[in-house]
Protein backbone atom coordinates (compact mmCIF):
# COMPACT_ATOMS: atom_id res chain seq x y z
CA UNK A 1 0.00 0.00 0.00
CA UNK A 2 1.01 3.39 -0.70
CA UNK A 3 0.53 6.72 0.69
CA UNK A 4 0.89 9.82 -0.51
CA UNK A 5 0.56 13.44 1.01
CA UNK A 6 -2.16 15.53 -0.16
CA UNK A 7 -1.53 18.32 1.51
CA UNK A 8 0.58 20.92 -0.32
CA UNK A 9 2.14 22.30 2.81
CA UNK A 10 2.28 19.66 4.42
CA UNK A 11 6.16 17.37 3.22
CA UNK A 12 7.34 14.44 4.33
CA UNK A 13 10.99 13.14 4.24
CA UNK A 14 14.05 10.37 4.49
CA UNK A 15 16.62 11.58 6.61
CA UNK A 16 19.91 8.88 6.37
CA UNK A 17 22.53 11.45 8.20
CA UNK A 18 23.22 14.26 10.28
CA UNK A 19 19.41 15.04 10.09
CA UNK A 20 18.77 12.34 11.98
CA UNK A 21 19.43 13.65 15.20
CA UNK A 22 16.62 15.74 16.28
CA UNK A 23 18.85 18.72 17.51
CA UNK A 24 20.24 19.20 13.97
CA UNK A 25 16.59 18.81 12.38
CA UNK A 26 15.12 21.28 14.64
CA UNK A 27 18.06 24.13 14.54
CA UNK A 28 18.09 23.72 10.46
CA UNK A 29 14.17 24.25 10.36
CA UNK A 30 13.61 26.49 13.86
CA UNK A 31 16.81 28.27 14.06
CA UNK A 32 17.79 26.67 17.63
CA UNK A 33 17.94 22.70 18.52
CA UNK A 34 16.47 24.06 22.19
CA UNK A 35 13.46 22.10 23.02
CA UNK A 36 11.78 25.85 24.71
CA UNK A 37 11.85 27.41 21.64
CA UNK A 38 8.19 28.77 20.54
CA UNK A 39 8.56 26.71 16.99
CA UNK A 40 8.73 23.64 18.42
CA UNK A 41 4.96 23.46 19.74
CA UNK A 42 4.07 24.97 16.35
CA UNK A 43 5.45 22.52 14.55
CA UNK A 44 4.21 18.92 14.71
CA UNK A 45 7.12 16.79 13.29
CA UNK A 46 6.66 13.25 13.28
CA UNK A 47 10.21 11.06 13.28
CA UNK A 48 9.24 7.01 12.75
CA UNK A 49 12.24 4.35 11.31
CA UNK A 50 12.33 3.77 7.92
CA UNK A 51 13.99 2.11 5.38
CA UNK A 52 14.92 2.99 1.83
CA UNK A 53 15.34 0.05 -0.85
CA UNK A 54 17.97 0.01 -3.72
CA UNK A 55 20.42 2.97 -1.81
CA UNK A 56 23.59 2.91 -0.55
CA UNK A 57 24.64 5.33 2.15
CA UNK A 58 28.77 6.09 2.13
CA UNK A 59 30.47 8.54 4.41
CA UNK A 60 31.62 11.64 2.42
CA UNK A 61 35.30 12.01 2.38
CA UNK A 62 36.95 14.89 4.55
CA UNK A 63 33.36 15.39 5.90
CA UNK A 64 30.94 14.38 9.12
CA UNK A 65 27.97 13.83 7.11
CA UNK A 66 27.16 11.31 4.69
CA UNK A 67 25.64 11.04 0.88
CA UNK A 68 23.22 8.03 -0.67
CA UNK A 69 23.01 7.23 -4.22
CA UNK A 70 20.87 4.30 -5.98
CA UNK A 71 22.07 0.53 -5.40
CA UNK A 72 19.92 -1.77 -6.62
CA UNK A 73 21.05 -4.53 -3.58
CA UNK A 74 21.49 -2.16 -0.45
CA UNK A 75 18.99 -0.53 1.86
CA UNK A 76 19.51 2.45 4.23
CA UNK A 77 18.65 3.03 7.56
CA UNK A 78 17.04 6.28 8.61
CA UNK A 79 14.09 8.18 10.02
CA UNK A 80 11.16 9.15 8.06
CA UNK A 81 10.03 12.86 9.19
CA UNK A 82 6.10 14.00 8.69
CA UNK A 83 5.25 17.67 8.95
CA UNK A 84 7.37 19.22 7.64
CA UNK A 85 6.29 22.83 5.95
CA UNK A 86 7.57 24.50 2.99
CA UNK A 87 9.39 26.70 4.83
CA UNK A 88 11.13 24.14 6.37
CA UNK A 89 12.07 22.18 3.17
CA UNK A 90 13.53 25.91 1.74
CA UNK A 91 15.90 25.84 4.72
CA UNK A 92 16.44 22.14 4.42
CA UNK A 93 17.40 22.97 0.44
CA UNK A 94 19.97 25.26 1.63
CA UNK A 95 21.63 23.84 4.21
CA UNK A 96 22.30 20.37 2.04
CA UNK A 97 23.57 22.86 -0.66
CA UNK A 98 24.51 22.28 -4.21
CA UNK A 99 26.58 18.48 -3.34
CA UNK A 100 22.65 17.43 -3.30
CA UNK A 101 19.32 17.28 -5.14
CA UNK A 102 15.91 16.52 -3.41
CA UNK A 103 14.32 13.29 -5.21
CA UNK A 104 10.98 11.83 -4.53
CA UNK A 105 11.42 7.95 -3.13
CA UNK A 106 9.71 5.42 -1.41
CA UNK A 107 10.32 4.15 1.74
CA UNK A 108 9.43 1.56 3.93
CA UNK A 109 7.94 3.07 7.30
CA UNK A 110 8.72 1.07 10.55
CA UNK A 111 11.16 -0.30 12.61
CA UNK A 112 11.79 -3.37 10.23
CA UNK A 113 10.29 -1.85 7.13
CA UNK A 114 6.47 -1.69 7.12
CA UNK A 115 4.01 0.19 4.99
CA UNK A 116 5.36 1.57 1.66
CA UNK A 117 5.61 5.97 1.68
CA UNK A 118 6.41 8.68 -0.67
CA UNK A 119 9.39 11.00 0.76
CA UNK A 120 11.43 13.08 -0.42
CA UNK A 121 15.27 12.72 0.55
CA UNK A 122 18.58 14.14 -0.70
CA UNK A 123 20.50 12.60 -3.27
CA UNK A 124 24.39 12.52 -3.61
CA UNK A 125 24.99 14.85 -7.16
CA UNK A 126 28.48 15.81 -6.60
CA UNK A 127 30.77 12.73 -7.90
CA UNK A 128 31.21 9.28 -6.67
CA UNK A 129 34.80 10.65 -6.42
CA UNK A 130 34.50 12.21 -2.97
CA UNK A 131 32.65 9.60 -1.59
CA UNK A 132 34.49 6.94 0.55
CA UNK A 133 33.55 2.82 -0.04
CA UNK A 134 32.71 2.32 3.84
CA UNK A 135 29.21 2.96 5.76
CA UNK A 136 29.27 6.36 7.54
CA UNK A 137 28.37 5.39 11.49
CA UNK A 138 25.34 7.43 13.15
CA UNK A 139 26.34 5.85 16.34
CA UNK A 140 29.96 7.51 15.76
CA UNK A 141 28.63 10.51 14.93
CA UNK A 142 26.58 10.94 17.66
CA UNK A 143 29.67 10.03 19.93
CA UNK A 144 32.63 12.00 18.30
CA UNK A 145 31.00 14.96 16.02
CA UNK A 146 27.82 15.77 17.21
CA UNK A 147 29.16 18.43 19.86
CA UNK A 148 30.75 20.18 16.58
CA UNK A 149 26.95 20.48 14.73
CA UNK A 150 24.86 21.41 17.94
CA UNK A 151 25.70 24.47 20.25
CA UNK A 152 27.82 26.58 20.29
CA UNK A 153 30.56 25.19 17.99
CA UNK A 154 28.24 24.02 15.42
CA UNK A 155 26.99 27.47 14.96
CA UNK A 156 29.12 27.45 11.83
CA UNK A 157 27.66 24.79 10.19
CA UNK A 158 24.00 26.71 9.86
CA UNK A 159 25.09 29.66 9.03
CA UNK A 160 24.10 29.88 4.93
CA UNK A 161 20.73 28.73 6.13
CA UNK A 162 20.51 31.79 9.37
CA UNK A 163 22.02 34.01 6.53
CA UNK A 164 18.71 33.22 3.72
CA UNK A 165 16.44 33.59 6.60
CA UNK A 166 17.72 36.71 7.53
CA UNK A 167 17.49 38.00 4.28
CA UNK A 168 13.80 36.54 3.72
CA UNK A 169 12.57 38.51 6.64
CA UNK A 170 14.41 41.57 5.20
CA UNK A 171 12.71 41.46 2.39
CA UNK A 172 9.13 42.06 3.74
CA UNK A 173 9.64 45.46 4.31
CA UNK A 174 7.56 46.92 1.76
CA UNK A 175 9.49 47.61 -1.06
CA UNK A 176 9.35 44.14 -3.26
CA UNK A 177 13.37 43.46 -2.89
CA UNK A 178 13.98 47.08 -4.14
CA UNK A 179 15.18 48.67 -0.55
CA UNK A 180 18.59 49.22 1.13
CA UNK A 181 18.67 45.75 1.60
CA UNK A 182 16.24 44.05 -0.67
CA UNK A 183 17.75 41.14 -3.08
CA UNK A 184 17.60 43.50 -6.63
CA UNK A 185 20.12 46.05 -4.28
CA UNK A 186 21.88 42.70 -3.52
CA UNK A 187 22.22 41.17 -6.72
CA UNK A 188 23.86 44.90 -7.87
CA UNK A 189 26.57 44.79 -5.15
CA UNK A 190 26.97 41.25 -5.99
CA UNK A 191 27.83 42.13 -9.61
CA UNK A 192 29.73 45.30 -8.94
CA UNK A 193 32.08 42.75 -6.25
CA UNK A 194 32.80 40.40 -9.67
CA UNK A 195 33.65 42.96 -12.05
CA UNK A 196 35.58 44.94 -9.40
CA UNK A 197 38.28 41.80 -9.48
Amino acid sequence: MSSTNTDPDSHTAFFYGTLMAPSVLHRVCHGSSSPSNPLYATHNLTTTPALLPQHRRHRVRSADYPAILPHPTSTVRGTYVTGLTAADIWRLDIFEGSEYARRKVKVLVGEDGGEEREAETYIWIAGEGKLEDGEWDFDQFKREKMRFWVGEDGEGEYAEVDEAVAASEKQKDGTGGRGANGHITNALNDEIKKNAV
